[in-house]
Protein backbone atom coordinates (compact mmCIF):
# COMPACT_ATOMS: atom_id res chain seq x y z
CA UNK A 1 0.00 0.00 0.00
CA UNK A 2 1.38 3.29 -1.00
CA UNK A 3 2.45 5.99 2.23
CA UNK A 4 1.97 9.07 0.06
CA UNK A 5 -0.95 9.54 -2.15
CA UNK A 6 -1.68 12.59 -4.65
CA UNK A 7 -4.32 15.24 -3.19
CA UNK A 8 -7.31 16.39 -5.02
CA UNK A 9 -7.30 20.11 -6.02
CA UNK A 10 -9.64 21.84 -3.73
CA UNK A 11 -11.19 23.39 -6.96
CA UNK A 12 -11.83 23.12 -10.70
CA UNK A 13 -8.69 23.05 -13.56
CA UNK A 14 -9.73 26.41 -15.04
CA UNK A 15 -10.88 28.22 -11.59
CA UNK A 16 -7.83 30.27 -11.68
CA UNK A 17 -8.39 31.55 -15.11
CA UNK A 18 -7.06 34.13 -16.29
CA UNK A 19 -4.04 34.08 -13.93
CA UNK A 20 -2.87 30.37 -14.09
CA UNK A 21 -4.93 28.13 -17.33
CA UNK A 22 -6.69 25.15 -16.63
CA UNK A 23 -4.41 23.74 -19.00
CA UNK A 24 -1.41 23.98 -16.91
CA UNK A 25 -2.94 23.55 -13.80
CA UNK A 26 -3.70 19.69 -15.35
CA UNK A 27 -0.23 18.74 -15.92
CA UNK A 28 1.42 20.48 -13.09
CA UNK A 29 -1.09 18.45 -10.75
CA UNK A 30 -1.70 15.34 -13.02
CA UNK A 31 1.52 14.72 -13.97
CA UNK A 32 4.19 16.46 -12.03
CA UNK A 33 2.95 16.03 -8.75
CA UNK A 34 2.18 12.73 -9.64
CA UNK A 35 5.64 11.84 -10.75
CA UNK A 36 6.70 13.18 -7.17
CA UNK A 37 4.76 10.88 -5.23
CA UNK A 38 5.41 7.89 -7.09
CA UNK A 39 8.88 8.95 -6.79
CA UNK A 40 8.39 9.23 -2.97
CA UNK A 41 6.68 5.32 -2.49
CA UNK A 42 9.11 4.31 -4.98
CA UNK A 43 12.12 5.25 -2.57
CA UNK A 44 10.60 4.01 0.19
CA UNK A 45 10.02 0.68 -1.28
CA UNK A 46 13.68 0.95 -2.07
CA UNK A 47 15.17 1.88 1.12
CA UNK A 48 12.98 -0.84 2.78
CA UNK A 49 14.42 -3.53 0.54
CA UNK A 50 18.10 -2.25 0.40
CA UNK A 51 17.59 -2.73 4.87
CA UNK A 52 16.38 -6.53 3.98
CA UNK A 53 19.28 -7.25 2.03
CA UNK A 54 21.93 -5.61 4.22
CA UNK A 55 22.80 -3.52 0.93
CA UNK A 56 23.94 -0.18 3.38
CA UNK A 57 25.77 0.88 0.59
CA UNK A 58 22.43 2.41 -1.58
CA UNK A 59 20.45 3.93 1.71
CA UNK A 60 22.41 7.32 0.87
CA UNK A 61 20.87 7.43 -2.51
CA UNK A 62 17.92 6.04 -2.06
CA UNK A 63 17.61 8.34 1.51
CA UNK A 64 18.15 11.58 -1.54
CA UNK A 65 15.31 10.38 -3.74
CA UNK A 66 12.99 10.36 -0.90
CA UNK A 67 14.23 13.60 0.17
CA UNK A 68 13.81 15.32 -3.67
CA UNK A 69 10.40 13.49 -3.98
CA UNK A 70 8.66 14.24 -1.13
CA UNK A 71 10.04 17.85 -0.75
CA UNK A 72 8.19 17.67 -4.01
CA UNK A 73 4.68 16.64 -2.69
CA UNK A 74 4.59 18.00 0.38
CA UNK A 75 5.23 21.78 -1.21
CA UNK A 76 2.91 21.01 -3.93
CA UNK A 77 0.83 20.07 -1.49
CA UNK A 78 1.02 23.43 0.52
CA UNK A 79 1.03 25.37 -3.14
CA UNK A 80 -2.46 24.30 -4.34
CA UNK A 81 -4.09 25.80 -0.77
CA UNK A 82 -2.35 29.05 -1.19
CA UNK A 83 -4.20 29.42 -4.08
CA UNK A 84 -7.80 30.18 -4.23
CA UNK A 85 -10.29 31.40 -7.18
CA UNK A 86 -11.38 33.74 -4.47
CA UNK A 87 -7.90 34.79 -3.35
CA UNK A 88 -6.08 38.21 -3.75
CA UNK A 89 -6.13 41.41 -1.71
CA UNK A 90 -4.50 41.71 1.15
CA UNK A 91 -4.32 39.60 4.74
CA UNK A 92 -6.07 40.91 7.31
CA UNK A 93 -5.72 40.29 12.05
CA UNK A 94 -2.75 39.30 12.44
CA UNK A 95 -1.30 37.90 9.38
CA UNK A 96 -1.50 42.01 8.03
CA UNK A 97 0.18 42.83 11.50
CA UNK A 98 3.26 40.14 11.13
CA UNK A 99 3.92 41.26 7.65
CA UNK A 100 4.08 44.70 8.60
CA UNK A 101 5.93 43.82 11.71
CA UNK A 102 8.90 41.98 9.30
CA UNK A 103 8.72 43.82 6.41
CA UNK A 104 7.22 47.43 7.60
CA UNK A 105 4.47 47.45 5.64
CA UNK A 106 2.16 45.01 2.75
CA UNK A 107 3.93 46.35 -0.14
CA UNK A 108 7.52 46.40 0.73
CA UNK A 109 7.05 42.24 1.54
CA UNK A 110 5.17 41.88 -2.23
CA UNK A 111 8.33 43.50 -3.25
CA UNK A 112 10.59 41.37 -1.32
CA UNK A 113 9.16 38.41 -2.05
CA UNK A 114 8.64 39.07 -6.00
CA UNK A 115 11.98 39.84 -5.75
CA UNK A 116 13.19 36.33 -4.13
CA UNK A 117 10.92 34.40 -6.77
CA UNK A 118 12.24 36.34 -10.05
CA UNK A 119 16.07 35.92 -8.61
CA UNK A 120 16.02 32.23 -8.43
CA UNK A 121 18.59 30.65 -10.74
CA UNK A 122 17.57 27.70 -12.02
CA UNK A 123 14.28 25.75 -10.76
CA UNK A 124 13.04 26.69 -6.93
CA UNK A 125 10.33 28.02 -4.93
CA UNK A 126 10.03 31.54 -3.50
CA UNK A 127 8.65 31.11 0.50
CA UNK A 128 7.06 32.75 3.31
CA UNK A 129 8.11 31.32 6.43
CA UNK A 130 7.83 31.74 10.29
CA UNK A 131 10.85 31.62 11.83
CA UNK A 132 10.07 30.10 15.48
CA UNK A 133 13.11 31.32 17.71
CA UNK A 134 12.37 34.97 16.84
CA UNK A 135 8.66 34.98 16.04
CA UNK A 136 9.34 37.04 12.85
CA UNK A 137 8.53 36.45 9.35
CA UNK A 138 10.92 35.28 6.57
CA UNK A 139 11.78 35.36 2.98
CA UNK A 140 13.76 32.43 1.39
CA UNK A 141 14.69 30.57 -2.17
CA UNK A 142 14.27 27.14 -2.15
CA UNK A 143 15.83 25.66 -4.62
CA UNK A 144 14.57 22.17 -6.55
CA UNK A 145 12.45 20.45 -3.82
CA UNK A 146 14.40 20.28 -0.45
CA UNK A 147 17.61 22.22 -0.55
CA UNK A 148 18.90 25.28 1.39
CA UNK A 149 15.78 25.52 3.45
CA UNK A 150 16.64 27.34 6.68
CA UNK A 151 16.69 25.86 10.03
CA UNK A 152 13.74 26.45 12.50
CA UNK A 153 11.02 27.81 9.81
CA UNK A 154 7.82 27.01 8.85
CA UNK A 155 7.01 27.55 5.36
CA UNK A 156 3.58 29.49 5.40
CA UNK A 157 3.24 30.72 1.60
CA UNK A 158 5.12 29.08 -1.08
CA UNK A 159 5.51 30.04 -4.75
CA UNK A 160 6.53 27.10 -7.82
CA UNK A 161 8.86 29.05 -9.65
CA UNK A 162 9.89 25.70 -11.93
CA UNK A 163 8.82 26.42 -15.67
CA UNK A 164 6.90 23.66 -15.69
CA UNK A 165 4.36 26.19 -13.49
CA UNK A 166 3.95 28.57 -15.59
CA UNK A 167 5.85 28.52 -19.42
CA UNK A 168 2.55 27.62 -20.98
CA UNK A 169 0.74 30.67 -20.17
CA UNK A 170 3.79 33.46 -19.30
CA UNK A 171 6.89 31.60 -21.22
CA UNK A 172 9.99 33.31 -19.88
CA UNK A 173 8.83 36.41 -18.27
CA UNK A 174 8.67 34.83 -14.90
CA UNK A 175 7.63 38.77 -13.27
CA UNK A 176 4.12 38.53 -14.96
CA UNK A 177 3.43 35.02 -13.70
CA UNK A 178 4.51 36.57 -10.06
CA UNK A 179 2.49 39.38 -10.41
CA UNK A 180 -0.71 37.23 -11.68
CA UNK A 181 -0.06 34.95 -8.70
CA UNK A 182 -0.81 37.67 -6.17
CA UNK A 183 -4.50 37.95 -7.12
CA UNK A 184 -5.09 34.09 -6.39
CA UNK A 185 -3.44 34.07 -3.00
CA UNK A 186 -5.48 32.34 -0.44
CA UNK A 187 -4.50 34.65 2.57
CA UNK A 188 -7.06 32.99 5.11
CA UNK A 189 -5.08 29.87 4.54
CA UNK A 190 -1.93 31.56 5.18
CA UNK A 191 -2.96 32.74 8.05
CA UNK A 192 -4.20 29.43 9.45
CA UNK A 193 -0.75 28.15 9.04
CA UNK A 194 0.87 30.97 10.85
CA UNK A 195 -1.25 30.07 13.78
CA UNK A 196 0.04 26.60 13.55
CA UNK A 197 3.38 27.87 12.92
CA UNK A 198 3.28 29.37 16.46
CA UNK A 199 2.52 26.52 18.55
CA UNK A 200 5.99 24.79 17.01
CA UNK A 201 8.92 24.57 19.50
CA UNK A 202 11.50 23.61 18.21
CA UNK A 203 14.13 24.94 20.49
CA UNK A 204 13.82 25.45 24.28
Amino acid sequence: MATYTLPELPYDYAALEPHISGKIMELHHDKHHNTYVTGANTALEKLEAAREAGDLGTINQFQRDLQFNLGGHINHSIFWKTLSPEGGGEPEGELAEAIKDSFRSFDNFVKQFTAVATGIQGSGWSVLAYETISGKLVTFQLYDQANHIPAGVYPLLMLDMWEHAFYLDYLNVKADYVKAFWNIVNWQYVAERLETAKQVTLVK
